[in-house]
């Protein structure tokens, strides 16, 4: 005869234990998911916005026009919620280190915590788009490799703006101005205003003689079925010369897949609202749809808190034309976006709430004055890890170094890892134009470099004594 246990007797623990660990149960996680409504903050709590009425607000030329680009507007706009030791650090690094010129839309800032100098300071919108002089190193303030062109693209110019570095695939860069400048900007060499630190280098040839040249070398070229059109930001470019461009592209018949670069999807979603844009996005996914060709939108968001009711709405705007997607490519950020958390809180700010696809997280590329946002490449290996199993695997955005001389490669794909000095090695499966006759183009290493202070003190001493030679 069995006796029923008591449910605190040793054996009902047990029980209740095992019950505990049954598959299927709700478990401790190391990240909890939760959805987030999205927000769109009051930009009337900003002193200098207290009377921009709503239709303002989401006017694109209101938000062009309203575009902080030097500390006098931004003291404007900020009051007297921001301390005086702030305006220093940054004039400091706008004449001592940047490499772009202040360029806020209303809605990016708008998205920056601004209830203290405190939390200005540490917003992770505000360390990437306006940084200050404190932000940078001081030790190894720029990699002793690292250059204004780190992914070589203008050496691999097909003609001038067009990179032909992938065997099907070409970079187009339209134009060399955004609606917003990002301090770590991979173009930092050409896109933007130039700086006390940087002369940018200026694009020789008018722009509709550049866009036919590109469009005569694709047309000459039936290898390449892949365009990125880029700049600079394609929203920066009047719609119908975009528009007159990317309907070209759509005459080539071997070009299949058109990707339009637009960090403005989210820095400016009210451009991509407009009624002339959603109009002639409409025609062009027609035109598409009919030659069987995929145009997507790639953006750059980097933080959750970037993602708001408008740039939803300027997504799904996109998408209602006919589009095939809107993904984005965001980039790994120390201080940042550079926590486990922080990347799924964005993947699924993005997924769930804005249906932006999760694709790409680079690694930062080495470019003067970007150490203290670069991660090295362990550290990027681990986020990925750490992200795995959370979104679904179409969604779970690929973390990738960007090689110079090879490309994206995920982060997992190195041939060998030196981690005292912080050198990674990488391989390459096809040639660039610039080694259509070199032999040993696929089974060369390329290198890329870490962040020094991130290698152990035998490491920083071998890089100190290299830089002394």
């Amino acid at each position: 005869m069995t006796t029923a246990l008591h449910p605190h007797t040793g054996s009902g623990t047990r029980n209740a234990q095992t019950a505990q660990q049954a598959p299927g149960r709700p478990a401790d996680q190391p990240y909890r998911y939760r959805r987030h409504p999205l927000e769109e903050p009051d930009w009337r709590r900003l002193p200098g916005w207290r009377d921009v009425t709503t239709a303002e607000w989401e006017s694109a030329q209101w938000q062009r026009a309203h575009c902080v680009k030097n500390l006098r507007q931004l003291r404007t706009v900020m009051g007297d919620l921001l301390d005086d030791s702030f305006y220093a650090d940054l004039e400091r690094d706008q004449a001592e280190r940047a490499t772009m010129s202040m360029l806020l839309p209303p809605q990016m800032l708008n998205t920056m915590d601004v209830s203290s100098t405190a939390a200005f300071h540490a917003d992770p919108v505000r360390r990437y788009m306006l940084p200050v002089f404190s932000d940078r190193r001081t030790d190894w303030p720029s990699h002793p490799h690292a250059t204004r062109d780190s992914l070589h693209e203008a050496e691999m110019w097909a003609v001038e703006g067009l990179t032909h570095r992938y065997p099907t695939k070409v970079l187009a860069e339209l134009l060399p101005t955004c609606p917003q400048y990002c301090g770590h900007c991979t173009r930092m060499d050409l896109v933007g205003n130039s700086t006390p630190n940087v002369d940018k280098h200026k694009f020789t040839i008018r722009p509709p003689d550049r866009h036919e040249a590109m469009l005569d070398y694709l047309r000459r070229t039936p290898g390449v079925r892949d365009v990125v059109v880029s700049g600079g930001d394609v929203a920066n470019l009047p719609w119908p010369r975009l528009e007159s461009f990317v309907g070209a592209l759509l005459d080539i018949d071997n070009i299949r897949d058109i990707r339009l670069a637009s960090k403005a999807l989210m820095g400016l979603p009210q451009h991509w609202l407009q009624d002339e844009v959603r109009a002639g996005m409409e025609r062009l996914a027609t035109k598409a749809r009919e030659r069987g060709v995929h145009i997507a939108i790639h953006t750059h968001v980097n933080a959750a808190r970037s993602v708001t009711p408008l740039v939803a709405r300027a997504a799904r705007a996109m998408l209602d034309t006919g589009i095939r997607d809107v993904r984005n490519q965001g980039v790994l950020l120390r201080g940042v976006n550079d926590s486990p958390d922080a990347l799924l809180d964005l993947s699924f700010a993005l997924l769930d709430e804005a249906g932006i696809m999760p694709y790409y997280l680079y690694m930062c590329d080495m470019i003067p004055g970007s150490e203290h946002w670069r991660l090295a490449v362990w550290e990027a290996q681990e986020l990925q890890h750490a992200i795995m199993g959370y979104l679904p695997g179409f969604a779970t955005p690929r973390i990738v170094c960007d090689v110079p001389y090879v490309g994206k490669r995920w982060v997992h794909q190195l041939a060998d890892y030196d981690r005292e000095r912080g050198i990674s090695y990488w391989t390459k499966n096809y040639r660039t134009g610039l080694e259509a006759s070199d032999p040993d183009a696929l089974t060369r290493r390329y290198e890329y470099h870490d962040p020094i202070y991130t290698l152990p003190e035998s490491g920083r001493r071998w890089w100190r004594e290299q830089s002394v030679v």
